[in-house]
């Protein structure tokens, strides 16, 4: 799923690029700015991983099974990202069918060693630890390079001064002597025999009896000696970043006094930010060291938005990294890096479908085994294939990551059923356990609610035309659906709804919420297709 233009869509963005560079001037006449907002990424940016090439800065984030897999950011400035491509892009690389929505991709590390890229990850639920490699991170990646004999999760690299390379990760089959007990440990890794070699040892179970879930670790040099940095206490209310120090790689590695480094437990069950950690340190070319970390905002008690990307400052006393110093908090505002401000094109709200790619931001669910969709003169044309969203299996669903509290979302819908079990249009989802669609079916438009496996038909409206405009407009926990003959003349269809089933809970665990585009023949072959003009996400 990449991106082309095409010759008219060229000439608009020169225009757009025009427009752009006259208003950026006129902001650079007042001055860059001094500060930024967290989050960097909002919306579906977990387990955030960074590294440095040169003055090029790279990121990385879980995507559990949606398709492609593993998104990857650049930047300048370490504030303003842009999606330049994915790790997991060809269906041979990775097989996410028949995973749960919380499986697949979990806690990816970039790392930059002599030239070339390494991602290191684990595939939950389908293989195991592996690494992919790349020249060019907004490229194709290797087909992944499998480490079977690596136990647990979180696979972290580190090369030391004499070019070996080291393997960390998490490590939980033995007897804990309390719950949740984890160890981290790390082994050598022979890159030309694409191998685990030599022995494995043990480095921590954490900074203190009744560390739980210790996991994430990244290795660092600083000031001759060797820094462990993990999280622990599980990815909810009680995430922590904790660290760790050893005077060798494979030595004794002793919890630091300050621990925890960074955590937003001790603010309490209110606190707007909560489950900070999960940390991966960068230094800067001038010095400096920032760290991203992963962190839920709430709103009314709710995440909508699930687990997202933030930034921190770091001070390293005496090799002992200190976050944001004087706060020691996440904070939502405050001074930028000392790096060149670097202000991106704004994307357009509007996808019309012009290119023979579609944008990187979309995705499907699961892996696709086949073509469901074609982009033909500005239309995306979906397949009505018998896939449902309901199973574990890739159904004909493209949607976009959610990133704003309030945001709209539009289509233009062509689509004709001519039977019952034909439906086409608009979906919100979370797992196959937890969506709303607002769908064309025969002879009506229908609003379908599922949360934990309880699909409920909320309201039905009789409708008959080939062409219907869908519509969500999504305002803290609040959701209207509408529908009409026109972008302009739209009524609701139900009540509003509560954006509390789609939430960060016990059933919608880890991955995040996605809005776009859905078209089933729900168990039946079809020959029909859906066929959208265009997609809008407002915010």
């Amino acid at each position: 799923m990449g991106y082309k233009s095409s010759s008219s869509l060229k000439v608009i963005r020169k225009l757009l690029i025009i427009g752009f560079l006259l208003a950026f001037g006129l902001a650079n006449a007042q001055g860059v700015p001094t500060t930024f907002k967290n989050p960097i990424l909002p919306g579906f940016g977990p387990d955030p991983s960074v590294c440095r090439a040169g003055d090029d800065y790279y990121l990385v984030n879980s995507s559990f099974a949606w398709f492609p897999g593993i998104p990857i950011y650049h930047s300048k400035d370490l504030v303003n990202w842009k999606l330049v491509g994915h790790g997991i892009t060809r269906p041979e690389q990775l097989d996410f069918e028949g995973l749960k929505d919380k499986n697949g991709i979990w806690a990816p590390t970039i790392r930059y060693h002599d030239g070339l890229f390494y991602i290191s990850t684990t595939c939950n639920d389908c293989g195991g630890n592996f690494y992919i490699t790349a020249d060019d991170p907004s490229g194709e990646w290797s087909d992944p390079i499998w480490l079977p004999e690596a136990q647990g999760i979180d696979p972290s690299l580190f090369w030391d001064e004499d070019g070996k390379c080291y393997y960390a990760g998490n490590y939980w089959s033995f007897k804990g002597s309390w719950p949740g007990h984890c160890a981290i440990w790390a082994q050598e890794l022979d890159l030309e025999q694409q191998k685990l070699v030599g022995e494995m040892k043990i480095l921590t179970s954490g900074h203190a009896n009744n560390a739980r879930n210790t996991e994430a670790p990244h290795i660092y040099k600083v000031d001759g000696r060797y820094l462990l940095v993990v999280a622990e206490g599980g990815t909810n209310r009680y995430h922590a970043v904790t660290v760790h120090h050893s005077d060798e790689v494979m030595g004794t590695y002793t919890a630091d006094r300050v621990n925890p480094v960074m955590t937003h437990r001790h603010f309490g069950e209110d606190y707007p930010v909560q489950a900070v950690g999960h940390a991966d340190l960068v230094q800067t070319q001038n010095g400096d060291w920032w760290a991203v970390v992963l962190g839920k905002r709430q709103v009314e008690g709710q995440i909508p938005l699930s687990r997202e990307t933030f930034l921190c400052k770091v001070s390293m006393e005496n090799g002992v990294p200190v976050f944001n110093p004087g706060e020691g908090k996440v904070l939502m505002q405050q001074e930028r890096p000392e790096l060149p401000w670097t202000l991106l094109l704004p994307e357009p709200y509007r996808d019309e479908f012009n290119s023979d790619r579609l944008d990187l931001k979309w995705h499907t669910v699961r892996t696709p085994m086949g073509e469901f969709y074609d982009l033909d003169k500005g239309k995306l044309i979906m397949k009505v294939r018998p896939q449902v969203v309901d199973s574990l299996e890739n159904s004909s669903i493209l949607i976009q990551p959610t990133r704003h509290f309030k945001f709209s979302a539009t289509t233009k819908l062509t689509f004709n059923p001519k039977k019952d079990n034909e439906q086409a249009g608009l979906i919100i989802y979370r797992t196959n356990e937890s969506y709303y669609m607002l769908v064309r079916e025969k002879g009506m438009v229908v609003l379908v609610k599922k949360f934990d496996g309880q699909k409920d038909i909320v309201a039905t409206a009789p409708y008959n035309k080939p062409d219907v405009f869908f519509k969500l407009e999504v305002d803290s926990l609040a959701m209207q659906f509408r529908f009409g003959e026109s972008a302009d003349n739209m009524v609701n269809i139900g009540e509003a709804q509560n954006l509390e089933i789609l939430a960060e809970n016990n059933i919608n665990k880890f991955n995040g919420t996605g809005i776009g585009l859905y078209a089933s023949g729900n168990g039946r072959e079809s020959k029909n297709k859906a066929i959208f003009d265009w997609f809008e996400y407002k915010y």
